[in-house]
């Protein structure tokens, strides 16, 4: 448990600096063992010290056990706040989350929430400096304990490491979610059937493949995105000076974050993260719009702020898998607000309907298109921007050259073509069939509620005690992608892909198991 929960930090065991518990039970062999096997001192706290600890998701069982409502959240909190490298601990706990230390101030976050098995619980905290250009190193402290197995329906977010300076100063208890977790962080490094991450299966194709592959004869040559430009243009029936190639979408992110001037941008949540983290690594405060399970997760163009000058949106949106009507999409424009429309998904739609791309005569309309997860070039990085040519030419002047390789191109201009796109379009309709499988054996279990009307290749549900049920499944072989990391969501929910019928009903079976052992 002290591994995986290492990995899910992307640490090793040499980033461990001692381990804390109940005072009762640091000499616990279990506890003991661990700090032995470590090579790092085991700290024991008083039960009356971690309960003064504010700690981000509270339980019942443990409360009444010990007075705290999570312990090893407690303890990592409490100990990285009293014994980080280079600052001296007082007694300033505030909250649980921060402490004054010497003549700069610091926050103990947690890394990695509390995360259990049957018979332990671990939780890793680190801490953080928050004076700006104070660049003491964060210390990170593993806390181990036992026991605890408990559903946690609402428990609210964790805090992660802010990223940057701007993200750092801006972070409160309300705005912590990890926002650079990816789904590829749930199956890096072990051997798991993989429903965390949504690039289809048995991608790419081998016509791409070998097309990508004949173009590595002309690596010498530098990239010309020209062809591959015109032939996005073409598709769209846009002109070229529309269009503009990036690595990915999450560039597309990055470029719009730091070359449009936005003074008061909005996420709409829950959605892809990286256009907030991009937007914070800019230097901006970003406004988040969080839509509501009660709702559907829908749209109400009327909660966007008028004032908003830059909105993000996905669609269909990950990870609610909900498609918004375009009308309602377009209805958030307005004269000065840039409005970007992550459709990432969109080619997993069948016809593609609700689509924004190819529309002229939406004010400041900026649509995102990846190439990624339909035709399984993730490791090859190719998107594109669809936008006003004002628009297109800010953004590729903050480009640096040649951003998209030769192969990247080559691939761009092949999924433009007609075989493609019929190829394409039999995927999607073959990703409706396979998605009304997964969610009809969804919905034998009692405990599962699913997002209605899930139009992309993944689906959202909820779980009381989900984290749970994912280290479970994890155990049993499957990866599926902890919804905790979006605002607006929490531990109990999940985010599947879809995959073949076969892949689904093992899936099920192990759902099944692992429910079992929940209950």
């Amino acid at each position: 448990m002290v591994d995986a929960v290492l990995r899910e930090a992307g640490l090793t065991r040499a980033a461990v600096r001692s381990l804390a518990t109940l005072d009762a039970r640091a000499a616990e062999p279990g506890v003991a063992g661990a700090g032995a096997e470590l090579g790092v001192p085991v700290r024991g706290f008083p039960a009356g010290e971690l309960a003064a600890v504010a700690v981000p998701h509270p339980s019942a069982l443990p409360l009444d056990a010990t007075g705290t409502p999570s312990v090893a959240e407690a303890a990592a909190l409490l100990t990285a706040g009293t014994g980080g490298t280079g600052v001296t601990a007082g007694t300033g706990v505030t909250a649980g989350t921060g402490v004054t230390a010497g003549t700069g101030a610091a926050r103990a976050v947690l890394l990695v929430p509390k995360r259990k098995s049957r018979s332990v619980t671990c939780a890793i905290a680190t801490c953080v400096p928050v004076c700006p250009h104070e660049h003491t190193p964060g210390v990170r402290l593993l806390h181990l304990t036992h026991g605890y197995i408990a559903r946690e329906p609402g428990s609210p977010p964790t805090i992660p490491t802010p990223h940057t300076t701007a993200a750092m100063d801006m972070h409160t208890q309300s705005d912590a979610h990890d926002l650079r977790h990816h789904g590829d962080a749930e199956v890096r490094d072990e051997k798991l059937i993989d429903l965390a991450v949504n690039v289809r299966t048995n991608t790419p194709p081998d016509w791409l493949r070998r097309r990508i592959a004949d173009s590595l004869t002309g690596l010498a040559a530098y990239p010309d995105g020209r062809a591959a430009r015109a032939a996005v243009a073409v598709r769209h029936d846009l002109p070229p000076g529309r269009v503009l190639l990036t690595a990915g979408a999450a560039e597309a992110f990055v470029l719009l974050a730091r070359a449009l001037p936005a003074r008061r941008p909005v996420v709409v949540h829950p959605q892809f993260t990286e256009p907030e983290a991009a937007l914070r690594d800019a230097g901006h405060e970003v406004g988040r719009v969080l839509l509501r399970k009660e709702d559907g997760f829908r749209l109400d163009p009327a909660a966007v702020p008028e004032d908003a000058d830059l909105v993000v949106i996905g669609n269909p949106t990950n990870p609610t898998s909900v498609l918004h009507p375009a009308a309602a999409i377009a209805a958030l424009a307005r004269p000065g607000r840039t409005l970007v429309v992550d459709e990432a998904f969109m080619d997993a739609v069948p016809g593609e309907r609700e689509s924004l791309a190819g529309r002229t005569d939406v004010p400041g309309l900026v649509v995102l298109r990846s190439l990624t997860k339909t035709w399984g070039l993730a490791g090859l990085r190719i998107g594109y921007v669809l936008a006003e040519p004002e628009t297109i030419a800010l953004l590729e002047r903050a480009q640096p050259l040649w951003p998209v390789s030769t192969p990247a191109l080559v691939a761009a201009e092949a999924c433009m073509s007609r075989m493609a796109l019929a190829e394409a379009e039999h995927a999607a309709h073959r990703i409706g069939v396979e998605r009304a499988h997964l969610l009809a054996g969804l919905a034998e279990f009692d405990e599962v509620r699913t997002v209605d009307g899930a139009e992309g290749p993944f689906v959202l549900l909820r779980i009381d005690g989900a984290d749970a049920i994912r280290d479970r499944l994890r155990l049993l072989g499957f990866a599926a992608r902890r919804g905790d990391t979006f605002p607006g969501l929490d531990r109990n929910w999940l985010r599947l892909a879809v995959r073949d019928r076969a892949t689904t009903n093992r899936f099920l079976q192990a759902l099944d198991q692992a429910l079992l052992l929940n209950g």
